[in-house]
């Protein structure tokens, strides 16, 4: 009897461990502050899989400042997608042949499921009565905002601060000396733009933080609604959110299918819903319409319009030697 009885556990033992290995398992490198909305998303996409497939999944999350999480997947990370908020990220993969050359093209909207926008958070009441990017550069206003090298938030923090003053009809030169002026308010950068909002909301430093729309919604929930105001600037920067399969990872295990899938659920409209409650702009009109309230109007510019791409601005401003170290010595 205890003979049958071991070899009955052995047996289930056995199954369990043979399930476990059948399950699929990937894993999404993203940027920092995606965290809630993934962790939601992953949920949708498990249950959705499921129901029309009938095979059970499971997706892990890795989080990190975008630039940081580019090179860690370059560098070996074993990831099936990458979820990055700068198409610099995504393309340096792509050089690496890490990711697809024709990366943008595998996907709709240029692989970029949903967008954002850079705006300020300030404290309760905005007692330095902060509306717009030129009460940035006043004296005593203290401004947090991430490393232009270490993480897409950064990045576009800067290029929106260049882009708000083009926007208005000024010259480059006139945007290198406002850019120059708004990092002497700069007491520290951020590595992230999870690690921007511990710093203006956990440590307590600053009178304003540059960071994405979304982080407005993060923030609420984890540090509760009335600690910060969301100010809309004039205008600011279009922000797209792209995404690719890491061809090396997926050809070596097999998961392909899984992680086409996975990004194919993004531009569905429950997914889209998800990213809307998250603070992400959804590529859907009736999404994007339902939630009209939330993503307030504002002068959006893009990229290409002031910098030309993505890539030719790395190149110019964020290159070791370009004109962000210039202008941060400069500023200093």
């Amino acid at each position: 009897m205890k003979k049958t009885l071991k070899l009955t556990l052995g047996a289930i033992a056995l199954a369990a461990a043979s399930w476990a290995s059948a399950q699929t398992t990937l894993l999404n490198v993203s940027y920092d502050v995606s965290r809630e909305f993934y962790k939601d998303l992953n949920t949708a996409f498990v249950a959705n899989y499921k129901k029309s497939t009938g095979k059970d999944i499971k997706v892990d999350q890795s989080h990190a400042g975008s630039s940081a999480q580019a090179r860690s997947v370059a560098d070996g990370l074993e990831a099936d997608v990458v979820t990055m908020n700068t198409t610099t990220d995504v393309d340096f993969l792509a050089s690496r042949g890490v990711v697809a050359a024709d990366w943008n093209k595998r996907f709709a909207h240029n692989a970029a499921p949903t967008t954002s926008t850079m705006l300020f958070l300030v404290r309760n009441g905005n007692p330095k009565g902060i509306k717009d990017w030129d009460d940035l550069i006043k004296p005593g206003v203290q401004v947090i905002v991430v490393n232009p090298k270490t993480g897409g938030n950064g990045r576009m923090a800067y290029l929106a601060a260049w882009g708000s003053v083009r926007a208005k009809g000024g010259t480059d030169a006139q945007a290198a000396e406002f850019v120059s002026k708004l990092y002497k308010n700069v007491p520290v950068l951020a590595r992230g733009g999870r690690d921007a909002t511990g710093i203006f909301l956990q440590r307590n430093i600053g009178d304003v933080l540059i960071t994405f729309e979304s982080e407005v919604v993060s923030v609420d929930r984890e540090f509760g609604v009335g600690k910060v105001d969301a100010v809309h600037p004039s205008s600011s920067i279009v922000a797209e959110n792209p995404v690719a399969i890491v061809e090396r990872t997926v050809n070596k295990k097999g998961t392909a299918a899984q992680a086409k899938a996975y990004l194919d659920f993004l531009y569905t409209e429950e997914a889209q819903e998800i990213a809307a409650k998250h603070g992400l702009r959804p590529r859907s009109d009736a999404v994007l319409k339902k939630y009209a309230s939330t993503f307030k109007p504002l002068k959006l510019f893009t990229v290409n319009e002031y910098f030309g791409s993505l890539g030719e601005a790395q190149k110019v401003h964020f290159n070791d030697g370009g004109l962000f170290d210039k202008l941060y010595t400069l500023g200093k």
